[in-house]
């Protein structure tokens, strides 16, 4: 018999057509394999496997070049950024938001300069965009040293500033989603000064993020000068359109604080982790850590007051929960819990305000 001919060959240009979810499990199959290799968690296995899955589906549902080519580059970015930001996670870093534009002799330049001495002083590190302007005037305050810069690359602005420029904590990226997210995500506080559209948009951004709840708690401080009147014209815009219109809740305004003194707004900062130290969702549970606990009669108060915010049952002291010990999250911290709504972040900050104000063991 003659041998077996192959088929004919797919035309150029004819794609194929695969099952997307058979070649995402055939490319998960084969990075679980090379993952076998490392010495990964359960969880940290799964979620390699899930991103390479997502490959799979992305080969083949043929998605386009443009698409390849963005995904790429957002998850080379951010992979990129990762590293630059890993030795200093347990450092408290705040991120400083503000005008390319402003100049180094305005008066904004040196209330920034100064806040960011006063946090680099207090062990904090400063990240900005790392351009010039208000970002400049935050690296220069805090130091080389004490500075990381996560920039964007445009055609119209010069590189990384003179206090970064070359620096290993520098990362450079194309797409301002990722650099907002790594602004964002690797901060414990937050400085704004006046700013244009980029600016603005930083601003509503991050308020957005604090007010669902998408962040997690952190201060911010709208920063102007003596006299300035930035801040206090977008307060009124927000008094007089938002409010009055239920487009956000009063308690909204408990996200921000607006100072054009530098000493209140390192306060602010400094002052948000005077008692509180951070939180985390455990099941239905928000599990508030801090430095110590509420007396009874102070407990009494907070469940009366923030009652409103409370689904059902109380605010209780808690020990640390089985998924907080199995990871070891901060074993040492005193905790309070209870069943958050997930809606009224602006009310959550004001509990968090009035944990911060009880006195210390010490003292009472």
């Amino acid at each position: 018999m003659p041998a077996a001919q192959a088929g004919p060959a797919e035309p150029a240009g004819v794609r194929s057509t695969a099952d997307p979810d058979e070649v995402a499990e055939a490319v998960g199959s084969a990075v679980a394999a090379c993952l076998a290799t490392l010495e990964l968690t359960a969880g940290e296995r799964r979620l390699y496997q899930s991103m390479a899955e997502t490959v799979g589906r992305l080969a083949a549902g043929h998605t386009d070049l443009v698409d390849l080519k963005l995904a790429d580059a957002a998850l080379a970015e951010m992979a990129e950024a990762f590293d630059v930001f890993r030795p200093f996670r347990s450092v408290r870093k705040i991120t400083v938001f503000g005008s390319a534009r402003t100049r180094s002799d305005h008066p904004a330049y040196a209330h920034t300069r100064a806040v960011a001495e006063a946090m680099a002083a207090a062990n904090w590190m400063v990240v900005t965009g790392a351009g010039p302007g208000i970002m400049a005037a935050g690296m220069e305050g805090a130091g080389r040293d004490r500075s990381i810069g996560v920039n964007i690359r445009l055609p119209f602005e010069q590189g990384a500033n003179r206090f970064i420029a070359q620096d290993p904590k520098l990362v450079e990226m194309r797409y301002f989603f990722t650099r907002k997210l790594m602004l964002v995500k690797e901060s414990d506080g937050y400085v704004v000064l006046p700013g244009g559209f980029g600016t603005l948009d930083e601003s509503y951004e991050l308020l957005t993020l604090l007010q669902t709840g998408k962040a997690v708690p952190s201060p911010v401080v709208l920063l102007d000068v003596p006299g300035g009147t930035y801040w206090s014209s977008w307060l009124d815009f927000v008094d007089h359109e938002l409010v009055p219109r239920g487009l956000i809740a009063p308690e909204d305004r408990a996200l921000f604080r607006i100072t054009d003194d530098v000493t209140a707004a390192v306060a602010e900062l400094l002052g948000f982790y005077r008692n509180y130290q951070g939180c985390r969702w455990v099941g239905d549970l928000l599990v508030l850590r801090l430095h110590w606990l509420p007396t009874d009669s102070e407990l009494e108060a907070l469940n009366d007051d923030f009652a409103d915010i409370v689904v059902r049952g109380r605010i209780r002291r808690s020990d640390p929960l089985p998924p907080e010990r199995s990871s070891g999250d901060h074993l040492d911290q005193a905790r309070l819990a209870l069943r958050f709504d997930k809606l009224g972040y602006g009310r959550l900050r004001q509990l968090i305000d009035t944990l911060n104000r009880l006195p210390r063991p010490s003292e009472t």
